[in-house]
C-alpha cells in the first residue's frame, strides 16, 4: 500500500516504487528490506576487464549524473562493497541471452546478467525504479531509492521489435537514433527499417547510385525525400548496436517498388521508368519478374546491403504484390530467398511469403487483422506448422500508425481504430489457430509513416501503445491483466514527460497530473 492521501506531497514522493511496478513487469519479483539510496558516495562498480559491463556501466552513468548531480565514477571493482555492481557471470546460464537479476537493499545494487545484454535490459529496470525525474537533464531534488527486494527476469519471447517506415516519409539518422533511445527504455530488442518502398528509396547502393539520389528524392507529398549513405546507415546500426537492438534491413519486393522503377529503366518490363510517385496508393508497382536484370538488381542490393549490417536477417517484404501474377510471385521468391542465403542472412518476409515456399530458417511476419480470413490464417499456420518462424505484428493491435479513435489527427484507420487496451489486450501466444506457441518467435509493432513526418509524430503515434507491446513481447502471459497494466503504464506518464516525449493522453489510462 502506498502512502495515505493525507501525507505531504514530499513524502510521498521520497517512498521508493514498489519494486517491479514497471514495464514491461517483470517475471518474478520478491520486495522486501530497506530501500537502497543514491549518495554522492556510490559508484557503479564493473567486473575488471569487461569492456561491455564498462559500456552498460558508463550507459547508466550518463543517464543518471544529469539529474541526480551525482558524480557516479565506474570504476573496474567487483570484489568491493556498495554502490552499483553490475556483473556477468557464466555460470547464470539460466539467465540467458538477455535476462538479468536485479537484487537491491541498503548496502547497494546488484545486477547480475549471463551477457551483456541482460545486464542492459537489467539498466533499465533499474531506471524505471527509480523515480521518473531521472530522466530529466538538469539535476532534480531526488531523492534517489530503489525499493529493496529481488527481481529475476527473462524475456517469454526472443524477438520483441518496433518497425519504422522512412520510406513515405525520411527520418535522420538522429531522429532515428532517437527513437532506438526510447525503444531501449522498454526493452525492444529489433530495429527494423523500412528502407525501400514506392515513394522512396533510402540506402545508397554503389552499383545502382540512381536508387538513392534519384529514387530517394522525394517522399509522400512531394517532400524533399532524403536517404541514407553507407556510413548514415553504419551509424544506425552502431547506436542500435550499444542498445542491443538488431538492425533488421527491408528491401520490399517485388512490390512496392516504384522507387526503383522510377530509378532503371530497365527494371521494368516495357523498359520505360515510371514517375516519381508520391502519393499513398499501394499494389500498383511490381519488379519484372522475367527478366534476369531484375536479379542483378536483387543481388547486388542484397550483396550490398548485407555487407554493412551484422544481424542475422534481412527483410525482403513481401505483400501487396497486387500486380504480379501468383506464379510470378512464387517463381521471384524462389529466386530471392538463396540470394538472401547466399550472403549470409536468414529471410524475413511478410506473411504473403506463406504463399510461396519460405526458405529453411525464415521467418514470416504476420501482420493480417482478427476478421482476416480463414483460409489467410490457415496458409500461416501451415507454414508455422512446417517450421517457419511467425513475427507476429496484427494490424488491427499494434499497427502503430492506425489512429485511437476517430477524432487522432494522425494516421489511418483501414485496420480499424486502435485504442491502448485493445493494443495490449491480447495474447500473442494464441493469437492463430492451430499456430503452436513455440512457432512464435515473438512480436513486432510497425509504425508506417504516410501522416507521420516527424519525431512528435512519432512520439504521439507509438506511446502509450509500444510500452504495451514490449510488455506483450517481454513479460509472462500469466502476467498478463489490463487494470494493472493500465495502473503501471499511467505512471509511466512522467517518465515519458521527462525524457520530452509527447505522448497521446488515452483516456483509458489514468495518467497522473503532472
Amino acid at each position: 500500500p502506498g502512502p495515505s492521501s493525507a501525507a505531504p506531497f514530499a513524502e510521498q514522493d521520497a517512498a521508493p516504487r514498489p519494486l517491479g511496478r514497471i514495464v514491461p513487469v517483470p517475471a518474478s519479483v520478491t520486495p522486501g528490506g530497506a530501500p537502497y539510496a543514491l549518495t554522492a558516495a556510490t559508484r557503479i562498480r564493473v567486473d575488471k576487464g569487461s569492456r561491455e559491463a564498462r559500456a552498460v556501466g558508463g550507459y547508466l552513468a550518463g543517464i543518471l549524473r544529469p539529474s541526480t548531480g551525482l558524480p557516479l565514477p565506474v570504476v573496474d571493482d567487483s570484489a568491493g562493497r556498495g554502490g552499483i555492481l553490475l556483473r556477468l557471470r557464466a555460470g547464470e546460464s539460466a539467465l540467458g541471452e538477455e535476462g538479468y537479476r536485479l537484487e537491491s537493499g541498503p548496502g547497494g545494487v546488484t545486477l547480475t546478467a549471463h551477457r551483456p545484454a541482460g545486464l542492459f535490459r537489467g539498466v533499465q529496470t533499474l531506471r524505471q525504479q527509480l523515480p521518473a525525474a531521472v530522466e530529466r537533464d538538469t539535476v532534480q531534488p531526488g531523492p534517489w531509492t530503489v525499493a529493496g527486494g529481488t527481481v529475476t527476469d527473462t524475456p517469454r519471447f526472443a524477438h520483441r521489435g518496433a518497425m519504422l517506415d522512412v520510406s513515405r516519409h525520411f527520418f535522420t539518422v538522429d531522429q532515428v537514433k532517437r527513437y532506438i533511445d526510447q525503444l531501449a527504455l522498454y526493452k525492444i530488442n529489433t530495429l527494423h527499417l523500412h528502407l525501400s518502398d514506392d515513394q522512396g528509396w533510402r540506402i545508397a547502393v554503389d552499383s545502382w547510385p540512381r536508387l538513392a539520389a534519384h529514387g530517394g528524392s522525394t517522399q509522400v507529398g512531394g517532400g524533399p525525400g532524403g536517404f541514407y549513405t553507407k556510413d548514415d546507415y553504419r551509424e544506425i546500426v552502431r547506436h542500435a548496436a550499444s542498445r542491443y537492438q538488431e538492425v533488421v534491413p527491408e528491401i520490399d519486393m517485388p512490390g512496392h517498388t516504384n522507387a526503383a522503377l522510377a530509378s532503371y529503366a530497365a527494371l521494368n518490363c516495357d523498359g520505360i521508368a515510371p514517375p516519381l510517385y508520391t502519393g499513398t496508393s499501394v499494389g500498383f508497382s511490381s519488379l519484372c519478374v522475367a527478366k534476369p536484370e531484375t536479379y542483378d538488381f536483387v543481388d547486388d542490393v542484397i550483396r550490398e546491403i548485407a555487407a554493412l549490417t551484422p544481424g542475422r536477417y534481412l527483410h525482403i517484404g513481401g505483400d501487396e504484390a497486387h500486380s504480379t501474377s501468383h506464379a510470378d510471385y512464387v517463381a521471384f521468391m524462389d529466386r530471392v530467398q538463396p540470394i538472401v542465403a547466399k550472403y549470409g542472412k536468414t529471410v524475413i518476409g511478410w506473411h504473403q511469403l506463406t504463399g510461396a515456399t519460405p526458405a529453411p530458417g525464415a521467418l514470416a511476419q504476420y501482420w493480417g487483422l482478427d476478421r482476416s480470413s480463414a483460409a489467410e490464417k490457415a496458409q500461416v499456420a501451415r507454414a508455422a506448422r512446417n517450421g517457419t518462424g511467425l513475427i507476429l505484428s496484427p494490424a488491427d493491435r499494434v499497427y502503430l500508425d492506425m489512429k485511437y479513435t476517430q477524432d487522432t489527427p494522425l494516421g489511418l484507420s483501414w485496420a480499424g481504430y486502435v485504442e491502448v487496451r485493445r493494443s495490449y489486450d491480447w495474447d500473442p501466444g494464441a493469437y492463430l489457430p492451430d499456430v503452436p506457441e513455440s512457432a512464435v518467435r515473438g512480436v513486432e509493432a510497425p509504425l508506417w509513416t504516410e501522416t507521420i513526418s516527424q519525431s512528435a509524430h512519432i512520439d504521439r503515434m507509438a506511446f502509450p501503445r509500444l510500452p504495451g507491446v514490449a510488455e506483450l513481447g517481454w513479460s509472462p502471459a500469466a502476467t498478463h491483466d489490463w487494470e494493472t497494466y493500465r495502473v503501471r503504464l499511467a505512471e509511466q506518464g512522467p517518465r515519458m514527460t521527462a525524457l520530452g516525449i509527447d505522448y497521446h493522453r488515452s483516456p483509458q489510462v489514468p495518467w497522473p497530473a503532472e
